[in-house]
């Protein structure tokens, strides 16, 4: 018999800051919530925008740097699993289907995003006027260029 797969990626923006908690026994969590925006056409065939809310879920060390790093509004991609559970709550039986995180990627460089802005502990980012600093790999020298846009008549082939 054929073993199952399951296995979610997504990316998106966070719609509330991470939320860092400790179990009795002191493992860290943290639950956070991402929108995913989609569009689609209606049955006129017009664009139609939809955006869904997908909690997620991260253990352990992972709990903690995205507690410190992300805040509401950042990007992120998210690899993990889907987990369902369920609990009694006044007498009724409820249920979630919730992604257990196994991989966040921070895709907010400093500065850019949400309201969160740069990470907790943050340094600050290099004025623009400054040029951008160099390394020297043996003989090679590659330049940061930055953000800056690259002027094709500078390409020599």
């Amino acid at each position: 018999m054929a073993r199952s797969l399951n296995q979610v990626t997504l990316m998106g923006n966070l719609t509330r800051d991470p939320e860092l908690r400790q179990t009795p026994t002191g493992q860290n969590v943290t639950s956070f919530s991402l929108a995913l925006n989609r569009s689609y056409k209606d049955a006129s065939g017009e664009w139609q925008e939809a955006t869904d809310y997908i909690d997620i879920v991260a253990w352990g060390p992972l709990a903690e740097r995205v507690a410190q790093y992300l805040s509401k509004g950042r990007r992120c991609l998210v690899q993990g699993r889907l987990q369902s559970r369920s609990w009694e709550q006044d007498g009724a039986k409820r249920s979630k289907v919730e992604v257990l995180a196994s991989d966040v990627t921070f895709l907010d460089s400093r500065g850019e995003g949400g309201e969160g802005g740069a990470p907790a502990g943050g340094g600050s980012s290099a004025p623009a006027s400054k040029p951008a600093p160099s390394k020297k790999t043996d003989d090679v020298v590659i330049e940061d260029i930055g953000d800056e846009p690259i002027n094709l008549d500078d390409i020599p082939f």
